[in-house]
């Protein structure tokens, strides 16, 4: 893989940079899948439980489900590419990190204000008031907890047919007009409307670059494509970047 002088010279030079990261990068750290579930909880789809209307219908089994989840996510770690990012953060004036993964990967391989598209498994909200509960304060695996307001505490995430969180989605649409490199990685750059987030950077006038191990449906509209490993590329981008600036 090599960085082109066009890239080199951006890493130099800019000073606002966006990054928005999908299930790729997390995937080399082994993140389960909703496909990839064992035991009991096969014989369930993922649009089966993943639903406000799965949870209203039977809280207990949606809770158990996610506390399963919660669980196997706890015991993974972040990947280079992670780390890689985290380290960025350190180096450039204004970064800016999206993620559509709720793994909480970015906060443990220490990155800061990650705009979180579809929220964080490891952090729940009250349905009613809407309160929010780290997942320390919450150790019952299987009776579904409940607020002080009385209304059922669930997960934090996005489920199918609910709307991204608007402030969320707004500060990443921003983000993307201001910055003047944006990095898009991982992503399959389908799922709407965080696929749409490079192109409008790229229409800001930003240099886009996609990192991903397959070229995908807007790869041609972007700056530059680098094939490979999340874990691989992110770090040789530090290095460079590094290098580059002295």
């Amino acid at each position: 893989m090599q960085i082109s002088e066009a890239l080199r010279e951006k890493l130099t030079t800019a000073k606002r940079v966006a990054v928005l990261t999908g299930a790729g990068i997390s995937a080399e750290s082994g993140v389960p899948t909703f496909r990839g579930e064992d035991g009991l909880w096969k014989k369930f789809r993922p649009e089966e439980l993943a639903t406000i209307d799965a949870f209203m219908r039977n809280p207990e089994l949606v809770w158990e489900w996610y506390s399963y989840r919660r669980e196997l996510m706890s015991k993974i770690e972040p990947n280079p590419g992670h780390y890689a990012l985290a380290e960025m953060q350190e180096i450039f004036p204004e970064f800016s990190l999206i993620t559509q993964n709720i793994d909480g990967l970015h906060h443990k391989a220490g990155s800061e204000n990650v705009i979180e598209l579809h929220g964080n498994i490891q952090r729940s909200r009250c349905i009613k008031c809407n309160r929010y509960y780290q997942e320390v304060e919450i150790t019952e695996t299987k009776k579904v907890p409940t607020c002080e307001c009385g209304g059922y505490i669930r997960p934090d995430v996005v489920w199918f047919g609910e709307m991204l969180p608007p402030k969320a989605l707004e500060t990443a649409f921003q983000l993307c007009r201001s910055c003047e490199l944006f990095f898009s990685i991982g992503t399959s750059a389908v799922v709407q409307p965080a696929a749409s987030l490079p192109l409008v950077a790229k229409e800001s006038g930003a240099y886009v670059v996609e990192v991903n191990i397959e070229r995908t449906e807007i790869t041609s509209m972007l700056d530059e494509a680098l094939l490979g490993k999340s874990g691989e590329v992110l770090p040789r981008i530090v290095t460079a970047m590094k290098t580059a600036r002295g």
